[in-house]
């Protein structure tokens, strides 16, 4: 088990550390700890995983992947990591409606932070989940399913890990599909919308330091994103020479500018299975080094333009500290803790360089400026919004921390981090 998550920022504080391999005996870890939290891939940015107690570890649980045809659902351990899901899925001739940029990241722990891909109709990883099965405090083993617990299935999905050890989750799928996925250059920023309702799955990204028009007209850029990541269906026509006013890359790109793009899913409108071009990211690659830092915040898609304007009197204070900001959009849905709780969403992603000095003054200028558009933070990034306006900006937030006093009254799961946004 790793010292440190994945981006090295930190370092875990826990006095023990597990990794059952069996699920009786992780019931009696969890039934005899004082304070106890489950790590996967370690691809959180924050301490939102760490304890000072016992960390455990369930990659050495049987991992089971169990498709249902009849039902068109696949029920997998916690601590498969998608990529691997998708593989043996694919062979078994269904999908998932959506994957995240990276298929290193592990299933429960993508799910209990609703990490999301991107598409102006595809909901956050979380809203696959048709049914958990978790061991709770008292080291019990509760299964929860949507349609047979309604409302308070939704309060369990996106946790936290507030609620237990999630060991085993059944997620919908879809037939088997292909996309295709076209990199397009110097995209106007008043294109954003017909950009992101193109295709099945879009994402923008920019560096925030403009440039030269890539038409050749002089100036800066500010109002042009670099490139869009369009993976259309197979089936649907490639776009147009001239679409929207971008030029086509003229081969393979990375988001970030200088890294290599054979770490890059297949682009140049290659036809392929969906999980190697829903992803960013090959899972045979590193996508990078990992010396990097991570925030993201989920606006109201309805107010992308203003909260871009919002950034862009930022725009060089961003840049200096950017390796690059992605744009994404995320469908609605009911889980009472998703940032897309109620509304459609834009995501801003921003990956930082990986000086926390550096980056925490210009973190805290970008929070400033999206505070009026009620921004949700991604559970596992690095953020420092103030504690009352993130439960303010969650509808059903009461009621989650209602039901971790139920399932947790002693704060066994708890985490600093949980401690400073849902106070008992």
């Amino acid at each position: 088990m790793p010292e440190r998550n994945w981006a090295g920022n930190v370092r875990y504080a826990a006095a023990r550390r597990h990794r059952p391999t069996g699920l009786d005996e992780l019931r009696r870890l969890v039934a005899g700890s004082d304070r106890i939290r489950a790590v996967g891939t370690g691809h959180s940015f924050n301490r939102l995983g760490d304890t000072a107690g016992d960390l455990v570890s369930l990659a050495g649980l049987p991992q089971t992947v169990e498709v249902d045809r009849e039902r068109a659902t696949v029920t997998v351990a916690a601590a498969m990591r998608y990529g691997d899901l998708a593989t043996r899925l694919h062979a078994a001739g269904y999908a998932l409606p959506t994957m995240a940029s990276l298929p290193h990241i592990s299933v429960a722990g993508a799910v209990a932070t609703a990490t999301h891909g991107s598409g102006d109709g595809i909901g956050n990883l979380a809203t696959a989940v048709s049914a958990l099965e978790l061991v709770t405090a008292d080291g019990d083993l509760l299964t929860v399913r949507r349609d047979a617990d309604g409302d308070r299935f939704a309060g369990m999905v996106v946790a936290l890990g507030a609620l237990g050890v999630v060991t085993r989750l059944t997620l919908d799928v879809v037939p088997a599909f292909e996309v295709r996925q076209y990199v397009r250059l110097g995209l106007p920023r008043a294109a954003l919308d017909e950009a992101f309702a193109s295709a099945y799955s879009v994402s923008l990204f920019t560096d925030w330091r403009g440039g030269a028009d890539p038409r050749g007209t002089a100036g800066r850029r500010d109002d042009r994103i670099d490139q869009v990541w369009r993976k259309q269906l197979a089936d649907a026509p490639p776009p147009p020479a001239d679409w929207l006013g971008t030029t086509a890359a003229a081969g393979p790109v990375h988001p970030v500018p200088g890294m290599p793009a054979r770490n890059c899913t297949a682009q140049l409108g290659e036809p392929g299975p969906w999980h190697e071009r829903l992803p960013h990211f090959r899972l045979g690659f590193t996508p990078s080094s990992g010396d990097e830092l991570q925030s993201e915040y989920h606006l109201p898609r309805a107010a992308a333009a203003g909260a871009l304007g919002a950034l862009d009197p930022l725009a060089d204070r961003i840049a200096a500290v950017l390796q690059v900001c992605e744009l994404r959009t995320v469908a609605a849905d009911g889980l009472w803790l998703s940032p897309q709780y109620g509304r459609d969403s834009l995501a801003v992603h921003f990956t930082w360089i990986g000086d926390g000095d550096a980056v925490a003054p210009v973190l805290a200028e970008v929070e400033r400026a999206l505070a009026p558009f009620t921004p949700r933070p991604h559970w596992g990034k690095v953020f420092t919004l103030d504690p009352a306006a993130v439960a303010a900006a969650y509808p059903r937030f009461a009621d989650f921390a209602a039901l971790a006093r139920e399932l947790d009254p002693a704060g066994k799961f708890r985490t600093d981090l949980l401690d400073r946004y849902l106070p008992r």
